[in-house]
């Protein structure tokens, strides 16, 4: 059963029988808004890229980084599969994150996912935008969460795997920035380590 996440809440990534997740995949997709007016119709859709990326973190220090010039973190415990430049039509994952929990060294204590509109069209533009955590044993999707509203930012902070007691959580943060790079949203994101 998935959990719609809220800007904030937070779920725990143990199994309903106790044991801890191994493998879990963070899904990206989204649409591009539909344009209005008379050239609408001439132009066709827009594209917008939307770009997912991973940083690794040991407490408050950058360790490593995942995206689209970098699938594979140094240790192999996280893999982005893509990069997608269009987003997609039919509401699934348009770019994925896969990560190992087991593999993970023990010092990387946070996983901070985030999204930015590489060609910088402001969210606003965007429709149908969703990051979700699915267990990728089972296939079964753990949690969702849905951008709404819009807004003039080309960022978001989306939300984080963390160690907790034992094992992992994950925390929606949902925060708004501005950036087209990974680059340009680290203070944004050190607010939220």
């Amino acid at each position: 059963m998935s959990v719609n996440l809220g800007k904030g809440q937070q779920v725990s990534l143990s199994k309903s029988d106790g044991s801890a997740l191994t493998s879990v995949r963070m899904g990206l997709g989204w649409q591009a808004a539909p344009r209005k007016g008379f050239l609408a119709k001439l132009t066709g859709p827009r594209e917008i890229d939307l770009d997912a990326s991973a940083l690794l973190f040991v407490g408050r220090e950058s360790a490593d980084v995942v995206y689209f010039q970098h699938l594979t973190s140094d240790d192999g415990s996280v893999r982005h599969t893509g990069d997608n430049l269009v987003g997609g039509a039919g509401g699934g994952d348009d770019e994925t994150i896969l990560v190992d929990l087991a593999r993970v060294p023990v010092h990387i204590d946070q996983i901070v996912f985030t999204v930015n509109s590489f060609t910088g069209q402001t969210f606003a533009e965007v429709q149908n935008a969703f990051c979700r955590l699915i267990d990728e044993t089972t296939g079964q999707e753990l949690a969702r969460y849905t951008l709404s509203g819009g807004g003039t930012y080309t960022a978001q902070i989306m939300a984080k795997l963390y160690r907790a007691g034992g094992g992992w959580q994950l925390k929606a943060i949902g925060e708004p920035a501005a950036g087209r790079t990974f680059q340009d949203l680290l203070p944004a994101v050190a607010a939220h380590l």
